[in-house]
């Protein structure tokens, strides 16, 4: 019984290891589930967004091993998520249930052995109270045998006080002999309770109590291989993601992915011819011609435009505009006449003439001057572009109308599917009247084909445009025949700091304001190449409020309450330009109209 105590301690002791056991594996099934849960985020957070240019970037084949590596990933994460499922269910919930059932029972085995020890200690105190009473049962006795020969052997005492005396004495001897009689009962029984006790009693709770604690101690180590076996199972699985990791990174095709690049911004130009040398040493008389592009009184030499370069290095503007642009104000509009200002006159003062300069150095201050524009070809570039695809180079073009008739295709497609599904349903309709009424799909059958008469009507608009932009890819792909000594009689003319013909990967184009390309163009042939361009849309009217002289170069004279087309907003330098009729177009100050856009209008929007 001495080590009951300890055994009780060492049992608790055991309880509190598998606790701390469940606790470890219910933090570690934690750890797991954040873990998935991180994994899918990060998988998540870098998966394409639809409708967006990350879904474009997916046709490369590094981009699709990214986006290969991140499904896997995922699957990589809900294996995770199957750890910390099966750990939480094999392991945590059943030892969880174990503890409560192990609790139970060893305060079952505990109450048995104190309940043995309590018995025995009252066994105890039964032999000892008896022992105790046939002692002074035997004590009381004793006197009263003393008493009675006392009194006998005294010659005064009356015979009746004697016989009284005997009687006392012969009582406490009978009570003598009972309380030894109960004693020794007691004292057997004792002796028996006690054996019991240490020979079965507790011998058995123990046995119980060890049989108990091995139990525990196998559960213990069972859930610790049912904690490997849980990361086992999932381990090939684990693998084949790995594995389908690797096999993507090695589909990387970096010669595909090369090609695309290629096909994908390939524009369709042919690159610029050699550009000629000048030789300066040599006194040359030079002479500006009625169709050359610059107007300067100076006597400053200009550079010849190659007729190999003919037609690429210049946008695709008519030469009006172009002179337009190169005269464009480059001072603040003047305020209105009812401006409170001095100078406010009538007409309004006019923006100082500048000396004419060079063509070149207008050029150069064009290129160089933040609010205008970059490069002639982004004139034609309104706010989403032209419906043609015009702005676009040659291939590039023809990919966007290519793509453009694909989508009609399917959209005709879809009408056509449409209207063949009713016609269906109009004839069950005929046949079946009961089902339903044919006259009413009659209406939506008339609009299936307005739609599909404009759709069509859509696509040979486009496949228009497609047939003409393959055609002249296909004449450019012939061999050039280069003509020389046709365009020395021509005048000439210099261009500085001019985009050559250079395509981005955007489709936008760049130029090199560093280098200066010198190219000899006729200037027959340069008008001819620029008549056939489409003047810039008008955005809406305007009316004028004022009379405005235009005598700068740019401008365009306008009278009160004169109405004429708006081409160009005002781009916050306060000019706008507008157009008369065909030819005739230029800027007036924003202050002097009073403008009336159109709705969803497309300008002649520029990039600066």
């Amino acid at each position: 019984m001495d080590q009951f105590d300890n055994l009780e301690k060492h049992t608790q002791w055991g309880i509190d290891v598998l606790e701390k056991y469940i606790k470890f594996v219910k933090e570690r099934t934690e750890i797991e589930i954040n873990y998935a849960k991180q994994l899918r985020n990060l998988s998540k957070k870098y998966q394409p967004k639809k409708n967006s240019k990350e879904e474009e970037e997916y046709k490369y084949s590094s981009c699709r091993a990214f986006l290969a590596t991140l499904n896997e990933m995922n699957d990589y994460a809900g294996q995770h998520e199957v750890i910390s499922e099966n750990m939480t269910s094999q392991i945590t919930t059943e030892l969880a249930r174990y503890v409560q059932e192990l609790k139970q029972e060893r305060k079952s085995h505990f109450h048995d052995g104190r309940k043995a020890q309590q018995h025995i200690e009252t066994c105890w105190k039964q032999l000892e109270s008896s022992k105790r009473r046939f002692e002074r049962d035997c004590k009381e006795a004793d006197r009263a045998q003393q008493y009675f020969e006392k009194m006998d052997a005294d010659i005064n005492v009356t015979k009746a006080d004697v016989e009284k005396a005997r009687q006392q004495a012969q009582l406490r001897h009978q009570m003598a002999e009972d309380s030894k009689a109960e004693y020794s009962s007691t004292l057997q029984k004792f002796n028996n309770e006690q054996h019991e006790h240490y020979y079965t009693h507790i011998p058995n709770i123990f046995q119980k109590i060890q049989e108990m604690e091995e139990r525990r101690i196998v559960r213990i180590g069972e859930s610790m291989k049912t904690f490997a076996e849980v990361d086992r199972q999932v381990t090939p699985i684990i693998g084949k993601c790995l594995d389908e990791i690797t096999k993507a990174a090695e589909s990387i095709d970096q010669k595909k992915d090369s090609q695309l690049v290629i096909e994908a911004f390939k524009s369709g130009f042919e690159p610029p011819g050699d550009v000629d040398f000048e030789d300066f040493t040599q006194p040359m008389k030079r002479t500006v011609s009625e169709s050359s592009l610059s107007n300067s009184r100076d006597s400053k030499p200009e550079s010849r435009f190659s007729g190999k370069s003919k037609g690429k290095l210049w946008p695709f503007i008519k030469k009006n505009k172009l002179m337009s642009l190169l005269t464009s104000p480059h001072q603040p509009p003047p305020p209105p006449p009812s401006s409170a200002s001095p100078s406010a006159v009538p007409n309004g003062p006019q923006s100082p003439k500048q000396q004419k300069e060079p063509l070149s150095h207008r050029f150069n201050e064009f290129m160089t001057s933040k609010p205008k524009i970059h490069c002639f070809r982004s004139l034609k570039r309104g706010g989403g572009g032209p419906e043609d695809f015009s702005n676009l180079p040659p291939e590039q073009r023809r990919k966007k109308l290519q793509q453009k008739v694909d989508e009609l295709n399917k959209d005709i497609q879809k009408e056509v599917d449409q209207r063949d599904a009713l016609t269906k349903m109009k004839d069950v309709y005929i046949k079946n009247p009961q089902m339903g009424d044919a006259a009413s799909v009659d209406h939506k059958l008339a609009e299936l084909g307005q739609n599909l008469e404009k759709l069509r009507q859509e696509a040979q608009k486009f496949e228009g445009w497609l047939a003409e932009v393959e055609g002249r890819l296909s004449v450019r792909t012939e061999p050039t025949r280069r003509q020389s000594g046709m365009y020395e009689s021509q005048n000439t003319l210099t261009v500085n700091n001019c985009a050559q013909d250079r395509e981005s990967p955007d489709g936008s184009y760049t130029e090199e304001p560093s280098q200066e390309t010198e190219v000899k163009v006729p200037a027959s042939e340069f008008d001819d190449e620029f008549d056939d361009e489409e003047p810039l849309p008008t955005i809406g009217t305007c009316k004028a409020l004022y009379t405005f002289e235009g005598q700068n170069e740019g401008t365009i004279s306008v009278t009160e309450g004169e109405t004429l087309f708006v081409i160009e907003e005002d781009k916050g330098d306060g000019w706008t330009r507008i157009r008369r009729n065909e030819d005739e177009e230029g800027y007036v100050p924003t202050s002097y109209v009073e403008v009336y856009l159109e709705k969803n209008a497309k300008g002649a929007m520029t990039y600066i």
